[in-house]
């Protein structure tokens, strides 16, 4: 391996903002890996709406500004402080500041070393969105799958042509749920009909309240995921059945105003909203859902659609068409 450079290229955060505070540097330091972590030469980096939350403010950085953001990314070894990974080893991770060159990884973060089937590009765009949506279909839902499509549950998915959401739509499809999948335009709804949504509405120019009562004969929908938030939160309470859910995991339009508890009886609803590292904390949880996720890539029962692969510097283009809605699929960033 060649010698670890002492400076990095990456995009620092010096105040919350618009996409104009992303900046790109070029004499970033390189960080030194602790015990058990590895350095991991970035190739490509998952952008998420969690990366907008921190960039606005909405979620508050621990460590402060300056901040590089980014939540996962794969690449190659190229130094380790831990017996499960040798420089060259190819991988891919969940760890903070990935937007840069270089980032310091727990090893317990880390899938790999990569089988040759899966290319490094659709590793890094499956494995924060993958892991949320299996996650919230299997442990938050707690769906497991049927034999015949009629046994599953009656599902909706919002935003059902994103990254997460059409992960959603592939996983329950799999799973046996009927799936009623709410997108923006005539394209995204193809595109989650072809992901397995049985069952599509034009949010732009359908009443989704009203299509969903038609569909399920009035008796409505036994999971919502939503992670809308708080455009698409008061529709989900008159669409779940009596004794369904609604799962709440994004703020894609704003958080959710604060519920009224009583709301909740007149269906006995039961509302969560659950986040992804809450459910792999433990290297046992860790190493069950990156197996399931990576198993259903490899048998092509989840394909990873890349809506554009973007250079480093033309980040902030990312973060516009993510928040304006431009896209289907997951961005990457390319270094």
């Amino acid at each position: 391996m060649a010698e670890v450079p002492k400076t990095m290229s990456g995009i620092v955060i010096e105040k919350p903002g618009g996409v104009d505070v992303l900046k790109y540097k070029t004499d970033l330091p390189v960080p030194e890996i602790k015990e058990g972590e590895v350095l991991v030469k970035n190739e490509y980096i998952g952008v998420n709406f969690i990366d907008t939350y921190f960039r606005t403010g909405l979620y508050p950085s621990s460590s402060g500004y300056p901040l590089i953001t980014g939540k996962e990314a794969s690449g190659t070894v190229v130094s380790s402080n831990s017996p499960r990974f040798s420089p060259g080893d190819r991988v891919a991770y969940l760890s903070d500041a990935t937007y840069a060159e270089y980032t310091p990884v727990s090893a317990a973060r880390c899938v790999g070393p990569l089988p040759a089937n899966i290319s490094s590009e659709t590793a890094a765009a499956a494995l924060l969105q993958g892991l949320t949506a299996l996650t919230l279909v299997r442990e938050a839902a707690g769906i497991e799958q049927k034999l015949g499509i009629s046994e599953g549950p009656w599902t909706l998915v919002h935003a059902a042509a994103g990254g997460t959401g059409s992960l959603l739509v592939q996983i329950l499809s799999v799973m046996g749920a009927k799936i009623i999948a709410t997108a923006g335009g005539k394209e995204k709804c193809e595109q989650a009909h072809h992901h397995g949504a049985q069952w599509t509405i034009d949010n732009k120019s359908e009443d989704v309240v009203e299509r969903v009562r038609e569909i399920t004969h009035g008796r409505g929908v036994d999971v919502i995921f939503d992670g809308v938030g708080k455009a698409t939160f008061d529709a989900d309470m008159e669409m779940v059945a009596r004794k369904g859910m609604v799962i709440s995991f994004g703020n894609a339009s704003g958080k959710v105003d604060p519920l009224d508890i009583l709301r909740l009886g007149a269906k006995n609803v039961k509302v969560m909203r659950p986040v992804l590292f809450g459910y792999i904390v433990t290297p046992e949880e860790w190493e069950r859902w990156t197996t399931e996720l990576f198993e259903l890539i490899k048998h092509e029962k989840v394909k990873i659609k890349v809506h554009e692969v973007y250079p480093l510097q033309e980040v902030a283009r990312a973060h516009t068409d993510l928040e304006g809605r431009k896209t289907t699929g997951k961005l990457l960033l390319k270094l």
